[in-house]
C-alpha cells in the first residue's frame, strides 16, 4: 500500500510547472504503463485518465492525481518522463532550485520559439504545435485550385478499447435504427494519398502525418467489427477504380452497413490523386446511390472526408462573451422493391396490381467533412505530421468512447464541437492560434447506433 502524500519539495516542483505540464505534456499509453509498473497508479486511474477528451486535460488529471500517489510518485513520473522521450519536462522538473529562482513567470509559462536544429531535438516529442518545417518553409505559389493541408502539432490519437454496447442497451434502441446485426458490420474502405507525384504534381506537397490518420482508421473500425481494406497513394482513376470495385462486391448483399474513408488533399468537391488529377466527390456519392448499388439500398452509408475543401485559413475571430484565451486542447434489411419468388409471368401480373416500392436516388448517408464549406470561403484542414489531422483524431476518441451508447449524427456533433475548441499554437508564423471547423451532412432515415461489441442473438 502506498504510503499517503508525495514530499513537499516534490510537490512545490509540480504545482510550479501545472501549466506548462498541462500544455507539453504527452500523456500516452507508454507513460501510463510506466507508472502502472511502479504501482503509482492503479486500473481504474489510468482507465480514467486516458478515458479524458485531450491531453490537456488528461495532463491536468494526471498532475492532480500524483500528489496523492506516495513518495515515490514523483520520481517514478520523472523516469517515466526518460522513457517516454520527453527530457526537456523531466530537465524542467529536476532542475536546481538556484536556476529555478532566477527565472521568471512569463519564461515558465512560454519558452521563445527560435526555429534552430538544438530545438528542433528538444521538442520533437512535445504535443506543442510548433512550427515544423513543411508549415515555414517557402512554397511556390498556388492556383486558385489548388490546395493544402496546414500541420501543427498537436495531441496524440486516444487509444483506449472501443467501449462495448450493453445488452440492454441495444435491446432498447435496435428497434428505431438501422439494422446492426451483421458480423462483421460491413466493408471499411480507407484510401489515403500520402505522396505525390514530383513532376505530375509538383505543387502537393507530401502529406506528413496522413500515414498516421490510415493506421489509426483500420484500427478504430476493425474494433467497430469492420473488414477493413488500406490502399496508400492512388491516381485518381487508380480511387475511381478502388471505389468502383468496392461498391460492386457481391459481398455487400450480406452487410448492414459500409463506410469509406478518403484522405487527400483537396478542394471544394474534390480530392487529389498522386498525378495531381482531380476526383469529384459528387461522382463517389453517386456510386454508393440506390440506382448505382442497389446491394446498399437501405443501408448506412457513412463517408469522412480529410481534405481541404479550400486555402483559405480560418484566423479565428474574438469571443465577445468569455474568457480572454480559449482553453484549446493544444491549441456513417432488404433491398426495397425485392420481387419475390414465382416465374416471371407471375411477377409481371403481381406488378400490375401492386406498385413496387420507389426510393429517392440517394438517401441513407452520412459524410464527416474535415472542413468547411461556405459561400464565400472554404477552409483547409489542419494535420500534424506526428500525430495525425485534428479530424481523424477526434473522429477517433469520440467512436471510441461515445459509439457505445450514441448514434452517428450526435457524434459528428460532438466532433464538431471538439474540433470548434481547438486552437493551432506556432507563435511567429501565420498558423498561431489558426482554427478549424468540420461540418456533416446527412440523408440518414434512422438514427445509426454502431453497437460496438454486441453479438445480436437473432
Amino acid at each position: 500500500m502506498l504510503e499517503c502524500g508525495m514530499l513537499k519539495r516534490d510537490i512545490l516542483a509540480l504545482r510550479k510547472r501545472t501549466a506548462i505540464l498541462c500544455k507539453q505534456l504527452v500523456v500516452d499509453e507508454l507513460l501510463i504503463q510506466c507508472l502502472r509498473a511502479d504501482d503509482i497508479l492503479t486500473e481504474s486511474m489510468a482507465e480514467d485518465i486516458m478515458a479524458q477528451p485531450t491531453t490537456h486535460k488528461r495532463s491536468f488529471r494526471l498532475t492532480l492525481l500524483l500528489p496523492k500517489r506516495g513518495p515515490r510518485a514523483f520520481s517514478s513520473f520523472c523516469s517515466a518522463l526518460q522513457e517516454t522521450d520527453q527530457q526537456h519536462l523531466y530537465e524542467l522538473l529536476t532542475q536546481s532550485p538556484e536556476k529555478d529562482g532566477k527565472e521568471t513567470p512569463a519564461e515558465l509559462e512560454e519558452e521563445p520559439v527560435i526555429q534552430t536544429e538544438k530545438n528542433r531535438k528538444r521538442f520533437v516529442d512535445s504535443p506543442l504545435p510548433l512550427p515544423t518545417q513543411e508549415v515555414i518553409a517557402a512554397k511556390r505559389a498556388r492556383t486558385h485550385a489548388e490546395s493544402m493541408e496546414f500541420s501543427l502539432d498537436a495531441d496524440s490519437p486516444i487509444n483506449t478499447p472501443v467501449l462495448p454496447c450493453t445488452p440492454d442497451f441495444y435491446l432498447s434502441h435496435c428497434q428505431q435504427s438501422y439494422r446492426m446485426n451483421s458480423s462483421p458490420r460491413g466493408f471499411a474502405l480507407v484510401i489515403s494519398n500520402v505522396t505525390f507525384d514530383l513532376c505530375a504534381a509538383p505543387d502537393l506537397d507530401p502529406r506528413k502525418g496522413g500515414e498516421v490518420d490510415d493506421e489509426v482508421l483500420r484500427k478504430v473500425f476493425t474494433e467497430l467489427d469492420y473488414l477493413v481494406t488500406v490502399h496508400r497513394d492512388l491516381t485518381a482513376q487508380g480511387m475511381r477504380t478502388c471505389i468502383e470495385n468496392f461498391c460492386r462486391r457481391p459481398d455487400q448483399q450480406t452487410m448492414d452497413s459500409c463506410v469509406v474513408c478518403l484522405l487527400s488533399h483537396g478542394v471544394e468537391g474534390a480530392i487529389y490523386g498522386t498525378d495531381g488529377q482531380l476526383l469529384q466527390l459528387d461522382w463517389v456519392f453517386e456510386s454508393f446511390d440506390n440506382a448505382h448499388c442497389p446491394l446498399l439500398q437501405n443501408k448506412p452509408k457513412m463517408f469522412f472526408i480529410q481534405a481541404c475543401r479550400g486555402e483559405e485559413m480560418d484566423c479565428g475571430v474574438e469571443q465577445i462573451d468569455g474568457p480572454a484565451r480559449t482553453c484549446s486542447p493544444s491549441c456513417e434489411q432488404r433491398d426495397a422493391g425485392r420481387e419475390g419468388q414465382g416465374d416471371a409471368n407471375s411477377r409481371q401480373r403481381a406488378d400490375m396490381g401492386r406498385p413496387r416500392i420507389k426510393l429517392p436516388q440517394r438517401s441513407d448517408m452520412i459524410c464527416g467533412f474535415a472542413s468547411l464549406k461556405g459561400q464565400r470561403i472554404c477552409t483547409a484542414a489542419m494535420r500534424n505530421t506526428k500525430r495525425g489531422s485534428w479530424f481523424i483524431q477526434e473522429l477517433n476518441a469520440t467512436l471510441r468512447l461515445r459509439a457505445r451508447d450514441t448514434h452517428l449524427a450526435d457524434i459528428m456533433v460532438q466532433i464538431n464541437g471538439h474540433i470548434k475548441e481547438r486552437e493551432g499554437y506556432a507563435p511567429g508564423t501565420a498558423h498561431h492560434r489558426c482554427k478549424e471547423m468540420s461540418e456533416f451532412t446527412s440523408s440518414l432515415c434512422k438514427d445509426l447506433y454502431l453497437f460496438p461489441k454486441y453479438q445480436s442473438q437473432y
